[in-house]
């Protein structure tokens, strides 16, 4: 069971968070809970470090240092919540399970999980609260996974210990369609594919961190998204049946702050391309989308790709560096978003990107690149058309329902009243 920042972001939800692991305990399951810091405890502590550094970006090691203290907090607290309720229970930081990751601090990536100390628990009768978001390196340094990263501490440990589901605790009901708050008629998906999980989550939908979905495709955990605020029944993330491929699109996504990085004139010959990815991730830079064209006169090239606007800083620094060095040109353009739609029923039906592109057309939004999958179709955007192409491409393939057609009867009655308020 994990619990996010806002089921834990006081102490009556922390209490509400252990009453239901106690429950579940009595149900006759071995419990464990990954947590993560209290609220907005992690955006403070963030605020503290840039008044500390001012104008300077702070060392990364002291920041992840800094950032995995606000859930040792809450596992402590749990820890305290469920021994007042009468029941066992012992928290622990990533350290003390084991869970050794690489060092590459601020995105580190789990490597091992020592998943006896945590049977050697459950077997004793405790309920074992464990720190998400955090991990520690061979040599002892404190390591963070990035935003999100306590869903993949939750389905990490969950494939670790070979659990019978994994129950992601959040402040919504599920996965929807689209982003309720941009979207009025998104609805809750009851039962989505690994693999559209896995798109949305990289697109844009925060309900799930897409390493996360990684983890439990690889392991084949099972997924239940639910509300912590009641026990309904929330959304299923398994693996696709052939039901699943009968509905063409599942859901659609927003990517709302996106930057593009232009190469031009990039001399035309074998290891170019690599040499420039090669730098990005070097300098942990995070590339999305990709193109490359080669230009009239057959010797250059030109090579576009995007970044999250988080990364486009580092990205910038990187580029110009590189644009001397291989003296070549290089733009930028910082105002993008990228509007997606998903789903496994794309891999046998044709027509979906004819109809998401004739939507944005209508619309008279421009289309700048196009980058498709298996079960994926997205078109990068001016940032002021985000939202609006969100909505349309959403009702374009009827995800919120069908519109019903206003009956003869309710048409007439409509009519009268118009004719009473004009007398």
């Amino acid at each position: 069971m994990k619990f996010g920042g806002t089921s834990v972001a006081d102490a009556d939800k922390i209490r509400a968070a252990a009453k239901r692991a106690v429950r579940t305990q009595k149900q006759g399951h071995q419990v464990v809970m990954v947590v993560s810091a209290m609220g907005k405890t992690t955006d403070h502590l963030e605020d503290l470090a840039s008044q500390v550094m001012r104008n300077k970006p702070a060392p990364k090691r002291e920041w992840d240092q800094l950032m995995v203290t606000g859930e040792q907090v809450t596992i402590s607290l749990m820890a305290m919540a469920i021994e007042e309720m009468g029941s066992a229970a012992i928290s622990f930081t990533a350290g003390q399970i084991g869970m050794v990751t690489d060092d590459r601090h601020t995105k580190a990536r789990i490597k091992t999980i020592a998943a006896g100390k945590i049977h050697k628990e459950l077997d004793s009768g405790k309920i074992v609260i464990i720190a998400g978001f955090q991990g520690v390196t061979e040599e002892g340094h404190m390591t963070t996974l990035g935003r999100g990263g306590s869903n993949v501490t939750l389905v990490a440990i969950a494939a670790a210990i070979n659990a019978e589901v994994c129950e992601n605790y959040t402040d919504v009901d599920g996965v929807y369609t689209a982003d309720p708050r941009v979207v009025p008629n998104a609805r809750k998906i009851n039962k989505i594919s690994y693999d559209e999980m896995l798109e949305l989550a990289s697109l844009g939908v925060n309900v799930l961190h897409n390493r996360a979905v990684e983890f439990a495709k690889k392991y084949n955990v099972p997924i239940h998204v639910r509300n912590s605020a009641h026990s309904k029944k929330g959304t299923m993330i398994v693996a696709a049946t052939e039901s699943m491929e009968r509905i063409v699109v599942s859901g659609a996504a927003l990517k709302e702050e996106l930057a593009r990085v232009s190469l031009t004139k990039v001399p035309d010959r074998p290891g170019m391309v690599a040499r420039v990815f090669h730098t990005m991730a070097r300098h942990d830079v995070m590339v999305d989308d990709i193109i490359q064209t080669v230009n009239d006169d057959k010797t250059t090239a030109s090579l576009s790709f995007t970044v999250d606007l988080a990364e486009f800083n580092d990205a910038k620094k990187v580029c110009d560096k590189l644009a001397k060095t291989l003296k070549c040109n290089v733009s930028y353009d910082d105002s993008l978003s990228k509007v997606s739609v998903v789903g496994v029923g794309m891999r046998v039906h044709t027509g979906v990107a004819e109809k998401m592109f004739s939507a944005l057309a209508d619309a008279k939004i421009n289309i700048e690149n196009i980058t498709t999958s298996e079960i994926k179709i997205s078109c990068m955007i001016d940032r002021s058309d985000g939202k609006k192409a969100l909505r349309l491409v959403h009702d374009a393939f009827e995800l919120g329902g069908k519109k019903k057609k206003k009956t003869k009867k309710v048409a007439k009655k409509k009519a009268k009243k118009t004719a009473k308020k004009k007398k």
